[in-house]
């Protein structure tokens, strides 16, 4: 007899042990790499943000989540401060082929948000690109809207970078409304 397949166990937590901020660099090369054929370039750009994240953050204004399975690495997402004080920038958001499917990616950005309306921003942006529409259907879901676009070569790919938007000071539309709030 078989055993029934089981969901893994799924915990979403900050960023904080050592091997974290080194498995965000690794994964995003090789899991775009299989994916799309990005060369060394894009894990470049995310050893960049991952090295000035890691070299001056204010914790009260920027935070990194590890997303495990069953005790290990399956996503990541990064909330860093933009120039602008009133707005927040949502970064690297990965989720490992094997756990799409079990809401990490959706979970990562709910706690981002969560984290970047505590810490009082007003708005928080991201850059993504236009192949990446499973991260789009997030983004989408949890009020994010796509504020435009621009055809670039990166990666050793041409591509279409997309900025999109979402004002923190309206309702959170990945929570429920209660019976306190209705």
């Amino acid at each position: 007899m078989s055993q029934p397949h089981r969901q893994p166990q799924v915990v979403v937590r900050r960023a904080d042990r050592p091997g974290d901020l080194g498995w965000m660099v690794l994964a995003h090369g090789e899991i775009y790499d299989a994916q799309f054929g990005w060369n060394t370039d894009f894990e470049a750009l995310v050893a960049r943000i991952v090295a000035d994240f890691a070299a001056d953050h204010d914790a009260t204004r920027e935070a990194a989540w590890i997303a495990e399975a069953d005790g290990r690495r399956v996503g990541c997402v990064l909330c860093a401060a933009d120039h602008d004080p009133a707005v927040a920038k949502l970064r690297i958001l990965l989720v490992a082929p094997a756990a799409r499917g079990l809401g990490v990616g959706t979970r990562l950005v709910a706690e981002c948000l969560a984290f970047a309306r505590d810490a009082g921003y007003e708005r928080i942006t991201l850059w993504t690109n236009d192949v990446l529409t499973a991260a789009h259907k997030i983004y989408r879901a949890a009020g994010f809207t796509l504020t435009d676009e621009e055809p670039h070569h990166s990666f050793g790919h041409d591509l279409v970078g997309q900025n999109w938007s979402l004002d923190l000071r309206v309702g959170d539309p990945t929570r429920t409304p209660t019976a306190d709030s209705a």
